[in-house]
């Protein structure tokens, strides 16, 4: 899933967010987040939806099945 950890990056970026900032809204650890985002690991479901919510975009979205936000 190698867009997702693009998508994240990139979202997490444009608000200026650090890796700990969202390690800790996500309610994840630090390395478990940075894996997400190295596409080193894949996050379960209701972590993909509370990236999704928090970004306000859809699971698709950040799951590289559509470009549309």
């Amino acid at each position: 899933m190698k867009i997702l950890g693009e998508r994240l990056r990139a979202l997490r970026k444009e608000r200026h967010l650090t890796q700990h900032d969202m390690a800790d809204v996500l309610d994840i650890s630090f390395n478990s987040y940075c894996r997400y985002e190295k596409n080193e690991r894949e996050p379960m479901a209701p972590t993909i939806v509370a990236m999704a919510d928090y970004f306000n975009v859809s699971a698709d979205y950040l799951l590289g099945r559509t470009d549309s936000p």
